[in-house]
């Protein structure tokens, strides 16, 4: 039952966020009201992977070593980032077209390498997927990008100090829901 849910979870996930693309006719037909809708799923998608996950039993993968909680606490922190408005305000990524999404596969990946069970490889793995898929799917509806205008590396600096304070409240709030992703 919770592997069933987990995968409907992150099915769920996938197809919302690819309809725009994929069938934009569509996707307009549904006009202010298909955002609602999307929200929706979206949220049902959260609380089935969320579900699933903890309902599964766990099936023994692969055992990551000790010092993959650094690259894995590292890979989050920089993903935190790429998903702030640093994309758009600073400088560094600038010219990187998708950040937030750049950032959702670290997140994906770094997840990844710290959890060996089945479970944790359908969902880290699944979310991976679609954001590989999304940014493939984005560029050919959409071909031409430009980037913005470039701001600072101050801006880029007060969105890293503001990234590690969430790491912090994240990694926090982790470790009294599940495992605490620092070690110690």
């Amino acid at each position: 039952m919770g592997f069933g849910l987990l995968i409907l979870g992150v099915a769920l996930w996938w197809a919302p966020h690819l309809l725009k693309r994929v069938m934009p006719e569509r996707r307009a037909a549904m006009g202010n009201a298909g955002r609602g809708i999307v929200s929706l799923v979206l949220v049902a998608s959260i609380v089935l992977m969320v579900i699933g996950y903890r309902a599964t039993d766990f099936i023994y993968v692969w055992g990551p070593p000790s010092f993959m909680v650094h690259i894995n606490n590292l890979l989050v922190l920089i993903a935190i980032w790429m998903m702030s408005p640093a994309g758009q305000k600073g400088l560094l990524l600038n010219k990187v077209r998708h950040p937030m999404l750049a950032g959702f596969k670290a997140w994906a990946l770094a997840h990844l390498l710290v959890n060996g069970d089945l479970a944790s490889i359908v969902l880290f793995g699944g979310l991976l997927a679609w954001a590989v898929v999304e940014v493939i799917v984005i560029n050919k509806s959409e071909p031409d990008w430009t980037p913005g205008e470039p701001g600072t590396l101050a801006k880029d600096a007060m969105f890293f100090v503001a990234s590690i304070v969430l790491l912090a409240i994240i990694g926090y709030i982790h470790g009294l829901v599940g495992p605490s992703p620092f070690p110690g």
